[in-house]
């Protein structure tokens, strides 16, 4: 049988996966949960270095993610760099500053409280990278003409979603931190007009002693509804 073939002019491959037995997915899928379970942000950052082809695997494994009409509108933005994570942190703090005093609403801050968040972020420095995500809009075709990009959030939130399970999943711990405004982060990185900051996420290995809150996740009956 051929693994090739045209459809109205367009090329496909044959796709295959074996058929495991129930037991084998039930195993899998209750295998992948515990360990999904365990994962949490983490806000304090070992310093320790990672190597790049394990940040190289994540993101790969994020442009696995599905996206509208296969546009993969997305762009990966790694730091490493001791001087740009420091100009971020700056920015950064400037306005969650802001965010703290004058633009959150009192309940929006109580609901924070049990998490210990505050407008101070030095993981952003003490993380050996910050990824950065970027949605594109749009993209540029012949002749710098503008070619629209579908369902952009969605799938760039897909992207992050795929980014997080693969940082977990190599043994590292991530934050998904979202200044607002972030645009000072396009002007930090002279990043181009369609591109625009969707998440900052600091990775790397948690700091020697590091402490999260006791946190409850919704139970199956909340969050599903079976038909």
């Amino acid at each position: 049988m051929p693994d090739k073939k045209i459809i109205e002019e367009h090329p496909y491959i044959r796709y295959s996966k074996p058929i495991l037995s129930d037991e084998e997915i039930i195993k899998r899928s209750a295998s992948f949960y515990e360990s999904m379970d365990g994962r949490r942000s983490v806000r304090e950052f070992s310093d320790a270095p990672v190597p790049r082809e394990v940040i190289e695997n994540i993101i790969k494994t994020a442009s696995t993610a599905p996206s509208g009409a296969h546009k993969q509108p997305w762009t990966f933005c790694v730091i490493e760099n001791p001087e740009v994570k420091k100009q971020i942190r700056i920015a950064a703090e400037e306005e969650e500053l802001e965010s703290y005093e004058s633009r959150m609403s009192s309940e929006w801050l109580d609901d924070l409280k049990p998490l210990g968040t505050d407008w101070q972020k030095p993981f952003l420095e003490i993380a050996p990278y910050l990824i950065i995500v970027f949605r594109r809009i749009y993209e540029f075709g012949p002749e710098g003409k503008k070619k629209n990009n579908y369902y952009v959030q969605e799938s760039v939130g897909l992207a992050c979603g795929f980014l997080l399970a693969a940082i977990h999943n190599a043994g590292l711990v991530s934050l998904t931190h979202t200044p607002s405004p972030m645009n000072f982060i396009s002007k930090i990185l002279n990043r181009p007009e369609n591109e625009k900051p969707f998440l900052l996420i600091p990775v790397g290995y948690p700091a020697a002693e590091c402490w999260v809150p006791d946190i409850n996740r919704k139970e199956l009956d909340e969050v599903a509804i079976f038909y």
